[in-house]
């Protein structure tokens, strides 16, 4: 596993663990934070498939 490829697993867990905090404070809804979660893992895949 390259650089890049553990730095994009690392990066869209960082996201999605600072959405379910945003949530926990009430800074975002539950549809929100599903979205944010399936777009980061949706550009991650993507990304992670084509390097």
């Amino acid at each position: 596993m390259t650089e890049a490829k553990l730095g994009l697993i690392v990066v869209s867990a960082i996201i999605i663990a600072f959405a379910f905090a945003m949530r926990r404070f009430g800074a975002l809804q539950t549809t929100g934070v599903v979205a944010t979660a399936i777009i980061t893992v949706a550009i991650a895949a993507s990304l992670f498939l084509t390097q």
